[in-house]
């Protein structure tokens, strides 16, 4: 593939940005007013945060967006010496052109030290008058309460179906793709309404095959079929504890899942079971402490079969 579709299909102005248009209105009225607040996107991740400050950008400085605009990642230099260096270093010099201010657009903010933030709260403070920030984060309550109240936030939601199947058939047609109703459903459930996602899934299968089925994108996004998920689950519930073990690694060599997830989908998978609430309530606590194990770094397939073996002894309690 020559283009990266991400990059290709990014909205280019507020207007095409998917999904957000509440927020999207309230940009535009500071576009229109040239009068910007410090900016806090808060959300999940796919949901349009980054494309909304580069396209405020755009609309704000014209051709000289890129002088007057620096996006800086977070999670790459955590510290406080981001602050004090590239940061500090950009807020000190004057705008360029007519712009009244330059803004800072800090990805993924929730990563910096407590540290960082104090420094960052000073920064903000002492360049205000030039200089304004957007901090993009996937959960706001990691910033440190002085910075929030400095910022106007605003709370981006996962892109919802309708919205999300609109783009993908867009893209479709214009890379002449074949897309069934059964591939399209498909993107929805393995996006989960990050809409960078489901771009990336689409992109992939359709480097294999221009005929985007659901069968294509489980295998080329290393996603089980639910329906097989929900019956490894039955299987042990119904204490053929052997029978289930040998699905599991059936899943994990067809579809190359790692341990985290098999379980992401084993639990999502638990709620579409025809059993009790309460029986739920247990599996969804014993398939909690085993992510929280797979996470500290314990052996996935040990801890799966005794997920599974956990499953098999509340499933005896439900016969």
């Amino acid at each position: 593939m020559e283009n990266i579709w991400i990059e290709k299909y990014r909205p280019k102005t507020l207007s095409e940005v998917v999904g957000q248009d509440a927020i999207i209105e309230r940009l535009k009225a500071y576009v229109k007013t040239k009068s910007v607040p410090h900016l806090m996107f808060a959300g999940p991740a796919g949901t349009g945060k980054t494309t909304s400050a580069l396209a405020l950008a755009k609309e704000l400085y014209g051709d000289t967006w890129k002088q007057n605009f620096i996006e800086l990642n977070a999670s790459d230099e955590r510290g406080i010496g981001i602050i004090r260096g590239k940061i500090k270093e950009f807020a000190r010099t004057a705008p360029i052109g007519k712009a009244d201010f330059k803004i800072i657009f800090l990805d993924e903010a929730d990563s910096l030290t407590s540290d960082a933030q104090s420094a960052l709260r000073r920064t903000m403070e002492k360049y205000t008058r030039i200089c304004r920030f957007i901090l993009s984060v996937n959960y706001s309550s990691k910033i440190i309460e002085p910075i929030q109240s400095r910022c106007t936030v605003f709370r981006y939601s996962p892109i919802k179906e309708d919205d999300v199947k609109k783009f993908m058939r867009k893209i479709a047609t214009n890379e002449k793709l074949q897309i069934t109703d059964d591939g399209l459903e498909t993107l929805i459930f393995i996006s989960r309404g990050d809409l960078r996602k489901a771009i990336n899934i689409l992109q992939v299968g359709a480097s294999v095959n221009k005929k985007i089925t659901a069968e294509l994108l489980y295998e080329t996004s290393a996603t089980a079929k639910p329906e097989d998920v929900k019956n490894l689950i039955n299987t042990a519930l119904g204490g053929n504890f052997m029978a289930a073990r040998n699905q599991l690694y059936d899943l994990l060599i067809k579809y190359g899942l790692s341990g985290e997830d098999i379980i992401k989908q084993i639990h999502q998978s638990i709620f579409d079971l025809s059993i009790p609430d309460d029986a739920k309530v247990k599996l969804i606590e014993k398939a909690g402490e085993t992510e929280f194990r797979l996470i500290e770094g314990s052996n996935a397939h040990i801890q799966l079969e005794a997920l599974l073996a956990q499953f098999a002894l509340e499933g005896g309690k439900l016969r």
